[in-house]
């Protein structure tokens, strides 16, 4: 069967999703966390890629990133699979693929859903009960986006930074939108986009 072909438009963000084999845990270790977001800020460095969102569940990854080149966002998760597989089977003594697969990519409608990705991806440790509050998961951005967490590997988007002329004004702003829930249907938009590379966007963006 054909691969389904990519949206790829430099400097337009994409929600990525990369999933372990079977839906088997990629995490097992506080270190292991670490490992791959060390390995996400330098594949994203050398490969010209921004990171504005991430959460690292227990056995998938969810990304919103922007790459400035064609070919950036291909290499840069390419990079960041083998050296964390590289790592990963060396630390549990095993062999053999990791994934499931290629990983999923959407092109996002800026102006429309960007924030909403944002939230979306924040808000994964809360949809699965594993926490009650986004800001008590680590592994996710939440505390950089909304609380002003130093990070070496966010980068905020331009939409984020016109929530507010100062770092406290855009972290307030932006765990206001935290305050309503996304909707069912914009929740299915986006799994729907998500599990088929298609693009999130409106009529209009998509066209």
């Amino acid at each position: 069967m054909a691969r389904l072909p990519r949206f790829i438009l430099p400097g337009h963000p994409q929600h990525v999703i990369i999933r372990g084999n079977n839906r088997d845990a990629i995490f097992y270790s506080e270190q292991d966390y670490q490992y791959y977001l060390q390995t996400l800020r330098d594949a994203c460095s050398k490969h010209n890629c921004s990171l504005h969102s991430y959460v690292l569940m227990t056995n998938h990854v969810h990304l919103l990133i922007t790459p400035h080149t064609e070919n950036g966002l291909g290499k840069c998760i390419q990079m960041l699979g083998r050296y964390y597989v590289q790592y990963f089977n060396y630390s549990y003594h095993r062999t053999g693929t990791l994934w499931e697969g290629r990983y999923k990519s959407t092109l996002v409608d800026t102006e429309r859903y960007l924030l909403t990705c944002y939230r979306y991806i924040e808000l994964n440790p809360v949809r699965a009960n594993m926490v009650n509050n986004p800001e008590e998961y680590p592994w996710s951005s939440y505390r950089v986006n909304a609380l002003g967490k130093t990070s070496l590997i966010v980068s905020p988007h331009q939409e984020y930074l016109a929530l507010g002329g100062t770092d406290l004004s855009r972290q307030s702003a932006y765990r206001g939108l935290f305050d309503s829930q996304i909707s069912g249907r914009t929740l299915d938009a986006i799994r729907t986009a998500s599990n088929k590379n298609w693009v999130l966007g409106s009529d209009h963006f998509r066209s």
